[in-house]
């Protein structure tokens, strides 16, 4: 097991993960996971000659866990990432890599504080520049208005995901893991009209794919039984003051070092169908793309689904970064 610190970012106490020594890479997780979902990667970046962080995002395991919805904004969100990696490494600017939501997260940390991160890779979903519009008025627009349910739309709703979550937690990572990974067979994430709730139609599979072992799921169960699932929820439903916050940065691009991987088998990785080709999208807005990879057969869960894969591109995308020991 890694090192656990409890690092004070500023506004918020976030738990981390911390291995070995060297440049910082700060990795931050998506929903629903927490600094365990980075389980296969610290090791071998701490190998690698690095100082391998992982934290709990806010609402998360061990960090803090405010009580209002505007506290999950990416605002917030990027201000723990930098306060977190000031703290761990003060005189050096740190490395990112986000999955899911950290993507996000660690895309526009780079974005809104480019002198404190050196490079930033995505799993899952690509960068695609300062939006043009929420994008709550992409899923209403697409889904919502057509009578047809999607999971953020229902997230809008305040309590109402949360009670159904929390009235079984296993059955609901259970069903959510599995119905969006690769080994699913397609379909399997339901079709139905907006106004059901999110476990409607979910499958609880006999027997859970490999990539996810009972002790995993034991860790992860344990987790969200203490924590609740407010926190991550909420991170849904700050679509229009993340997109207030990000109009300032509206025309900059990241200018530093990018890596994106995902899954071939990964709605979020195209944008549920809307991007085309995720990689020549990102391309237009970073000047220093040095991979594309995409994980055949990969769903969602891209590091702990292909853990071999994800650790074999990043740890040579970092040490092609050309660093030393600080």
């Amino acid at each position: 097991m890694p090192e656990f610190r409890t690092i004070d970012a500023g506004a918020a106490q976030i738990r981390v993960a911390v291995e070995g020594q060297g440049p910082l890479v700060l990795m931050v997780h998506g929903f629903p996971e927490s600094w365990f979902s980075w389980r296969h990667q610290l090791g071998p970046i701490a190998a690698a000659g690095f100082t391998a962080a992982a934290i709990d995002v806010r609402g998360y395991g061990g960090s803090d866990k405010p009580g209002d919805v505007a506290a999950y904004d990416m605002e917030s969100l990027t201000a723990d990432v930098a306060g977190v990696a000031k703290a761990l490494q003060p005189d050096a600017p740190a490395i990112l890599i986000g999955h899911d939501w950290g993507a996000p997260i660690v895309w526009n940390s780079a974005l809104s504080r480019p002198d404190a991160f050196r490079a930033v890779a995505g799993l899952s979903v690509p960068f695609t520049g300062v939006p043009n519009r929420p994008f709550t008025e992409i899923f209403t627009e697409a889904f919502t208005s057509k009578g047809h349910f999607f999971y953020q739309a229902w997230f809008q709703n305040l309590r109402l995901p949360e009670r159904e979550a929390e009235a079984d937690v296993r059955g609901f990572l259970r069903k959510f893991y599995y119905g969006i990974c690769g080994d699913a067979p397609h379909g399997t994430w339901p079709q139905k009209q907006h106004g059901a709730t999110l476990l409607e139609g979910m499958v609880d599979p006999r027997v859970f794919p490999a990539w996810m072992t009972p002790q995993d799921l034991d860790y992860y169960v344990g987790e969200f039984t203490a924590s609740g699932f407010f926190g991550p929820i909420s991170r849904y439903r700050n679509h229009e003051r993340d997109f207030a916050w990000l109009q300032q940065f509206l025309g900059r691009k990241l200018e530093m070092p990018t890596l994106l991987i995902g899954g071939d088998r990964d709605p979020a990785f195209n944008g549920f169908g809307r991007i085309a080709d995720p990689g020549a999208l990102m391309a237009q807005h970073v000047t220093d793309l040095r991979g594309v990879h995409v994980l055949p057969g990969c769903g969602h869960w891209t590091q702990q689904e292909r853990p071999d894969a994800v650790t074999a591109l990043l740890v040579p995308w970092l040490q092609g970064l050309g660093l030393k020991g600080l």
